[in-house]
């Protein structure tokens, strides 16, 4: 199968997808065919992106080459996939439509895109530094070297998961909402430096440095939560002391109905 790669829709998420494969030659910038809606985009992306990449009004002529690749990257917000109509394809070849939109189900992909096998591929903002998560869920009849080059397109910049359609929801949850949620948790920690006299930027370097210093023990350690939870809290301390007023404010109970929410709204999308 050809290299040859189109892309519709080059935002932040594509462009963090596409550029470290760029970067390391994985693809030559020949191979790689774009897609945007905007003289805007298009301008800004001739001037200021790395790479001379082919890119293309999406109601130009020249769209037809972006539609000729033999797999498509499909990264417009799910509110514009009506807008979005295969062209032109070239039925002699296996055409595949790999979709990073969230909440659009496989089926409604297969539905769009009747000359394609289809894929839907969740991933989540660290993609951004090449730390992202990214979750696959295969369509019908795609044998391993297409999967393999498809999760190789993904490799260079985040930790493929393969899952079952069902969990992609959960999995956009934990990993594509969450890091908003981690974002307030770190704003509001840092009001509380605030409250008790030191200044907002030096309390949000605490709270940042703290957050990773504690996963990256996590992680390095095998030690378990509860395990980490136990050896800083004592009775009667500072800590046990802050929990508690938590589980007062049902702090537990409201992250997990934010996470069940964010899942539930990603399954409107189907």
């Amino acid at each position: 199968m050809s290299n040859k790669i189109g892309i519709i829709g080059f935002g932040n998420i594509a462009k963090a997808i596409i550029t470290p494969l760029l970067n390391d030659s994985i693809l030559k910038t020949e191979e790689v065919y774009c897609l945007v809606k905007s003289n805007k985009s298009l301008d800004l992306i001739k001037n200021s992106y790395p790479h001379k990449i082919n890119i293309f009004l999406a109601n130009s002529s020249d769209a037809k080459m972006v539609w000729d690749s033999p797999i498509k990257l499909l990264s417009v917000k799910p509110q514009q996939l009506n807008e979005v109509d295969e062209f032109n394809i070239k039925k002699e070849q296996e055409n595949y439509m790999v979709s990073i939109l969230a909440g659009v189900s496989l089926r409604r992909l297969e539905e769009k895109f009747p000359n394609h096998k289809c894929v839907r591929a969740v991933t989540n903002i660290p993609i951004l530094i090449g730390e992202g998560l990214t979750g696959i869920s295969w369509g019908a009849k795609i044998n391993e070297d297409k999967k393999n080059f498809i999760k190789s397109i993904f490799k260079t910049s985040s930790k493929i998961y393969e899952l079952p359609e069902e969990y992609l929801d959960i999995f956009l949850a934990l990993t594509s909402s969450s890091p908003a949620i981690i974002a307030l948790i770190i704003d509001s920690l840092s009001d509380g430096g605030l409250s008790g006299g030191l200044n907002k930027k030096l309390s949000e370097e605490l709270v940042i440095e703290m957050i990773l210093g504690t996963v990256l023990l996590l992680k390095k350690s095998n030690m378990g939560i509860i395990e980490l939870r136990n050896m800083v809290t004592s009775p009667e301390g500072t800590t046990i002391s802050a929990l508690n007023t938590l589980e007062k404010s049902c702090f537990r109970s409201a992250l997990i109905d934010a996470i069940m929410a964010a899942r539930n709204r990603s399954k409107e999308f189907q």
